[in-house]
């Protein structure tokens, strides 16, 4: 499970790539998109793989190769690219793995919980389409 509005390398390469491949009229191959991004291109390499494995990129080979989106970018939104690749998020935080709270309110006032259900309802409603930015 995933922690309080944690974004790994690896998920924000994940959703960053996602939308670059969205939003290009060419192929883009890792080493496009790890110079757009300053990635390290083998971890690049290997979140572009999980996304091919999972059936939202197509990918090519060659000197001309790279990748192509396989679905619809206004369908696609952040939270499934993100979940991919972090697990499911949780939006009830205590830190008390087990049992219930021996405080009647919450010592960090919500926030938390707070903070994660806002995070996990902006990656639900915005979809690749929407970040993509010369449509």
């Amino acid at each position: 499970m995933a922690k309080v509005v944690h974004i790994s390398e690896a998920a924000s390469l994940a959703v960053h790539g996602m939308v670059l491949i969205a939003g290009s009229a060419e192929i883009l191959n890792v080493s496009q998109i790890a110079a757009i991004t300053h990635a390290s291109r083998n971890h690049l390499a290997k979140v572009m793989q999980i996304l091919v494995k999972n059936n939202y990129l197509d990918s090519v080979r060659g000197p001309k190769g790279g990748f192509t989106l396989k679905g619809d970018p206004s369908v696609i939104n952040l939270l499934e690219i993100y979940e991919l690749i972090e697990g499911s998020l949780e939006t009830r935080h205590c830190g008390i793995e087990e049992g219930e709270c021996p405080f009647r309110s919450c010592v960090f006032g919500g926030l938390a919980d707070k903070f994660s259900v806002e995070f996990v309802e902006y990656l639900r409603n915005k979809t690749l389409s929407d970040l993509i930015v010369n449509k």
